[in-house]
């Protein structure tokens, strides 16, 4: 869009990551449930019996229960638990993105394309590599922050503490980058997402202009909703590879997203590789719609700031420039009267 030329990459950066961090903010208590009911494994019959005052594996048996249950146990704070690595982990990951996707992304209109829209598989493509290059720096914050909300009441422990129980397991200081294979896999989310919301917004809003706040919203919560139906079951497995191992597990630690996804579905068959869809569908569509439409305000912002500076900048020049003809001038005038 022409007004996004006007604005660099670090300045998207700002814009999208500040709509993050808002977004999470206002919807974080979904993100505490949907992270729970996706690292929860039903009871088995062959699985050794709990203890009926233990609340440290409660099962439960949806978003309303889960809410309600989180409320009882812990009280409102549970439902905030480990927010500031969450957001500190959104802020950084949702800056990386968009940095990186709106540089790769004007690299390839300004050398390859020539200014022609990608197609929607190149979309893609360049969401991906913005996608894997910001996971790479980021997973430890995503790691450390699984953990924290998947704490029991009484074992909570703050960043710096949930960071040294993760180094001190079996894998050492690699398990601060547990999952990072299902973590390159999912890129394709955020690729689908903005793919599908450039896309959309060409089909829906073909004009080159800003967006409304509600056309901004829709389009987000269109794009997000089919990502997420799309990549549900590797963001389970990426939950389940980040979290403390089930009970069942007896303390082993899962080895690879797939063997998360083989070890659901033998408990629990296929559908429960969609276990939590419905509040990460919620919450993916609150975040996303608030996203975009924080990030279309702030790069107007941007825009208007930068045109301003500008302006500012011209009208010292000529300024200097005219200041400079009359000392010229007066500097003439004085030689002629000479």
């Amino acid at each position: 869009m022409a007004a996004k030329n006007e604005v660099p990459p670090w300045g998207l950066a700002i814009a999208g990551s500040t709509g993050a961090v808002l977004a999470n903010a206002l919807v974080y208590p979904l993100d505490i449930v949907k992270t729970r009911l996706q690292v929860q494994i039903k009871q088995h019959k062959l699985d050794p019996p709990r203890d009926a005052l233990d609340t440290t594996h409660k099962h439960y048996e949806g978003t309303i229960h889960a809410i309600t249950s989180i409320l009882e146990d812990e009280g409102l704070v549970g439902l905030y638990s480990g927010m500031a690595g969450s957001l500190l982990g959104v802020a950084s990951t949702n800056f990386a993105y968009f940095y990186w996707y709106s540089t790769v992304r004007t690299l390839y209109l300004n050398r390859v394309s020539q200014g022609k829209h990608p197609s929607t598989a190149v979309e893609l493509g360049l969401g991906a590599v913005a996608g894997a290059l910001a996971q790479l720096f980021t997973i430890p914050i995503a790691v450390i922050t699984t953990r924290q909300q998947t704490q029991p009441k009484g074992e909570k422990k703050s960043m710096l503490g949930t960071a040294k129980e993760v180094i001190d397991g079996e894998d050492g200081f690699a398990g601060l980058w547990r999952g990072i294979k299902a973590s390159l896999v999912l890129v394709v989310n955020p690729a689908i997402t903005y793919g599908a919301y450039q896309r959309l917004r060409e089909a829906m809003y073909p004009d080159d202009r800003a967006l409304q706040p509600h056309q901004a919203f829709l389009l987000g919560a269109l794009s997000k909703s089919l990502a997420t139906i799309v990549t549900q079951p590797l963001i389970v497995a990426k939950v389940g590879l980040q979290s403390r191992p089930p009970p069942a597990r007896q303390g082993k630690p899962f080895k690879s997203f797939l063997e998360v996804m083989q070890f659901i579905i033998e408990k629990e068959g296929p559908l429960g590789l969609y276990k939590g869809v419905a509040p990460q569908i919620v919450k993916g569509i609150m975040v996303q719609g608030i996203l975009m439409m924080t990030k279309e305000r702030v790069e107007l912002l941007f825009v208007l700031l930068f045109r301003y500076v500008r302006k500012m900048r011209r009208e010292q020049l000529e300024q200097l420039a005219a200041l400079a003809a009359k000392k010229v001038e007066e500097a003439r005038v004085a030689v002629t009267k000479t």
